[in-house]
């Protein structure tokens, strides 16, 4: 290691490696720390249930990660990366065991809302779509690390996805479309009715249709293995098992970027109360199961698909959100994402078997225990489901923070998804990865564009990292 590093990255998510690998790649000589014994973050893999049953304790699904500019930019194959996609990206059942779908075609997710609300779905993406990959860019590298390429799509795109989702679900008159698009915007714990959850929906809509939602085969784990076998590669050193707590503990170099929460980073760095206005959302209780069989679904489109989320309709999904955010009590019937990868992938299983997950929103540092209300909503949906149940592995707020300390209280997004914090985070500023000390940059999920596999927080962290060195 040389005496005066350029870079150093506190926390191995997938943002600091990201980072990491960037500024790498920059011919900068770069060295890694992260406290767990595994890279990683939120996207590990583990054995949390029976042998040769491989979970991922957090995200499993990666719509935005097949589809992230700082991924695609980087030769994640050649470290073993493969991502293997279901027959539907996602599928969304009701009670009667119909379901509306999001598949990678426009025309069939149309056709699943119905003949009232197909053409208006179709009009809503097609402005979009044909432009997503500059779109995305765009969109994912706000607010200030690039001019925009495309800014008249990205103005028209604000124009659609600013607005509160309720008013732009105003353009739906069914239940199918409407509880799908809800649901879209739970995937970020964010209130329907919030500042830019329009905006939520419709990239998740998008991603689907330009590249699926998939799952990396053998488990979240192989995204993080591959790009700490590439950092490797280029000459950045990764250090395990090394816990941070303070700025000293690291050894001397020209930058400091941190893949950790404001909070920690507040207190390693000694910032004092200069992110005390941040704040944490309501988290999640999830359940890790292995079961002996599929999920027994009633509606056929939700047993060929990646993910399936759980909502009878838009209503019972804003009620149980605004219960975890809002009332600060655990819902009764709580809005549930399920995975369940082993559909798409057999290696996660032994033959015949199968893992699966599923979580529903719970106040931000709840202590209860949502294992039962999760499944007598799964039994709503897939009757029998509980017969198929070989194990389970729970985790709510706490065993979440332990397992991952950016989940402050049990805030699998590092930060609130409500209001202007949603795009301005982790403070109101144009600098976002910027700090107090000017060495020292911060690239979580704390930081735009937000929660998610994606990379492009640490990636956009790495531009502001490469104007420091290159003034000093």
């Amino acid at each position: 290691m040389p005496s005066m590093l350029d870079a150093v990255v506190v926390g191995a998510g997938p943002n600091g490696l990201t980072a990491a690998v960037e500024l790498a790649r920059r011919g900068h000589s770069v060295a890694l720390f992260e406290a767990r014994s595994t890279v990683g973050g939120g996207a590990r893999t583990e054995e949390l249930t029976l042998p040769g049953f491989r979970h991922d304790p957090c995200s499993a699904a990666h719509p935005l990660g097949v589809n992230s500019p700082a991924f695609r930019a980087l030769p994640l194959e050649r470290y073993g990366l493969r991502w293997v996609h279901a027959d539907l990206p996602m599928a969304h059942p009701f009670p009667d065991g119909s379901a509306a779908v999001l598949a990678r075609s426009v025309a069939e997710t149309a056709a699943s809302f119905g003949p009232r609300d197909a053409g208006a779905y179709r009009r809503l993406v097609a402005p979009f779509l044909s432009r997503w990959d500059t779109l995305a860019r765009d969109f994912m590298s706000l607010p200030s690390t690039a001019l925009p390429r495309d800014p008249v799509t990205l103005a028209r795109f604000g124009l659609a996805g600013l607005p509160p989702s309720t008013l732009l679900m105003r353009r739906f008159r069914d239940e199918p479309a409407k509880a799908l698009f809800s649901g879209l915007v739970a995937h970020v714990m964010a209130p329907l009715g919030g500042f830019a959850t329009g905006a939520i929906g419709l990239v998740f809509a998008l991603a689907a249709h330009a590249r699926g939602w998939p799952l990396a085969r053998g488990g979240s784990q192989a995204v993080s293995d591959a790009l700490a076998a590439h950092l490797t590669d280029l000459g950045g050193a990764v250090h395990t098992d090394y816990e941070v707590k303070r700025l000293d503990d690291l050894p001397p170099a020209r930058a400091y970027v941190f893949d950790t929460s404001p909070t920690a980073l507040a207190r390693i760095a000694g910032f004092g109360g200069h992110y005390d206005r941040f704040r944490y959302g309501p988290s999640v209780f999830k359940i890790d199961y292995a079961l002996d069989g599929p999920v027994p679904w009633t509606a056929p489109e939700a047993r060929v698909a990646g993910t399936v989320q759980i909502g009878a309709s838009r209503a019972e999904i804003g009620t149980a959100l605004h219960a975890a955010s809002r009332a600060g009590r655990a819902p009764d019937r709580p809005f549930l994402i399920t995975v369940q990868p082993s559909v798409a992938d057999p290696t996660r299983a032994p033959a015949g078997k199968h893992v699966f997950w599923a979580y529903g929103h719970v106040p931000n540092g709840w202590r209860g225990d949502l294992t039962d209300a999760i499944e007598r909503q799964l039994e709503r949906f897939a009757p029998g489901f509980r017969d198929r149940v070989l194990a389970r592995a729970t985790m709510g707020p706490a065993e979440l923070a332990a397992h991952n300390a950016n989940y402050v209280g049990g805030d699998i997004a590092c930060g609130a998804t409500s209001g202007l914090q949603l795009l301005l985070r982790p403070r109101l500023s144009l600098f976002p990865y910027h700090t107090p000390h000017p060495a020292v940059f911060i690239c979580s999920s704390a930081t735009p564009p937000g929660p998610g596999v994606h990379g492009m927080s640490g990636h956009n962290a790495a531009k502001a990292v490469w104007r420091r060195l290159r003034q000093t």
